[in-house]
């Protein structure tokens, strides 16, 4: 029963790294950015438009939370998706980012403005 848990759970593992590996690569993003800690969330800050130094703030408990929710909708919404895929994003994450990713769904761009 303790191996199929883990095995269940390494399942999940690699789908949701898959997810991430083909939505960074519909980006034009390295796939392999998905698999390295702290760097994978400032690429995804990067998918979502937002500047790289939101990545601090992802240090800043309770914030995180915050700021994980508002670039999960920036993500889904720069594939053209809407709020509440965003919300499914950020909290289920291993059932919308192979959907995100495997789907039909390409990359538009940010629709946040650049900053100067």
């Amino acid at each position: 029963m303790k191996n199929l848990i883990i095995l269940l759970e390494l399942a999940i593992v690699v789908l949701i790294l898959a997810g991430v590996w083909k939505t960074f690569t519909k980006a034009g993003q390295p796939g392999w950015a998905a698999i390295i800690p702290i760097f994978n969330l400032y690429i995804l800050i990067k998918v979502a438009g937002r500047p790289g130094w939101w990545l601090l703030l992802f240090i800043i408990p309770v914030v995180n939370l915050i700021i994980g929710i508002i670039v999960a909708i920036d993500v889904a919404k720069a594939f053209g998706k809407g709020t509440g895929f965003g919300v499914g994003l950020a909290l289920l994450g291993f059932i919308f980012y192979p959907i995100l990713g495997f789907g039909d769904a390409t990359y538009q761009g940010s629709s946040i403005p650049a900053q100067a």
